[in-house]
């Protein structure tokens, strides 16, 4: 799965959740802090430019090295929390497939 793992299968599923859960909201954490920073970088490094034209300013840095850098982090951190979110939806699924399975193996004892 990627570079990111899963915690031990030996552990209850609650502590998996745990684990996973934890990371997944510092990813996001981060992620979100990337994305909701965006335009202060960007009017940061149009600043820098020593450009008085805000469109030619803009034009500059949006083609540099360094806000491609910048907006390819972002969306690798969006993705490792997203990635995140979907290893606690697989624990819950594992979950409720336990939950069905044990109730299939009461009602069959039943019988």
């Amino acid at each position: 799965m990627n570079d990111i793992t899963l915690p031990d299968d030996n552990l209850p599923l609650s502590e998996q959740f745990r684990i996973i859960a934890k990371r997944w909201v510092d990813q996001d954490s981060a992620a979100s802090m990337l994305e909701e920073t965006k335009s202060a970088v960007l009017s940061r490094m149009m600043m820098q430019t020593g450009e008085t034209a805000v469109s030619k300013s803009e034009m500059i840095v949006k083609a540099s090295p360094a806000w491609a850098d910048h907006v390819t982090e972002m969306v690798k951190a969006r993705e490792k929390a997203s990635l995140s979110k979907m290893q606690l939806e697989y624990i819950r699924m594992r979950f409720s497939e336990w939950q069905s399975f044990e109730a299939t193996k009461r009602a069959e004892m039943r019988l």
